[in-house]
């Protein structure tokens, strides 16, 4: 199975200008932790809710002023379609990162893999412990 098996394609984007405030709110309403910065095209970074709680909330910073690109994380990791699951969850592994934005050969991204998405999947397969999964993606099965 390859990342494009079970990436979400359907991918949200922000511009840098939004405010903190109103990613955490667009956060909220798609139940995502991460929202990429930019476009298809274009992308400049991903804000996180852990950037927004530590980089924000912390230090006591009006969330309705800061903007997302003040507080994204400007260095972005990423895949291919055709990569495999594993391959993927090294990538992650190696920077620390529970999310990938799926990129295409021109850089476009094309779509978002999550480590939850991937930890489901293998366990699904046989390929993953229950155990794993739920240190992965912190929560019981």
């Amino acid at each position: 199975m390859v990342v494009a098996d079970i990436m979400r394609r359907d991918v949200e984007f922000i511009p840098p200008d939004t405010t903190v405030q109103q990613a955490a709110q667009l956060m909220g309403e798609l139940d995502v932790a991460a929202l990429p910065i930019g476009s298809r095209t274009d992308l400049r970074g991903i804000v996180t809710s852990r950037d927004i709680l530590f980089r924000v909330v912390a230090r006591g910073l009006d969330s309705t002023q800061v903007k997302t690109v003040d507080v994204m994380s400007s260095t972005v990791f990423s895949c291919r379609e055709n990569d495999s699951l594993e391959t993927a969850l090294e990538t992650m592994a190696a920077h620390g990162v529970r999310r990938l934005p799926v990129v295409d050969a021109e850089g476009h991204v094309v779509g978002w893999i999550t480590i939850a998405r991937i930890a489901r999947t293998l366990f699904l397969e046989g390929r993953l412990e229950p155990e794993a999964v739920e240190r992965s993606i912190g929560v019981p099965l």
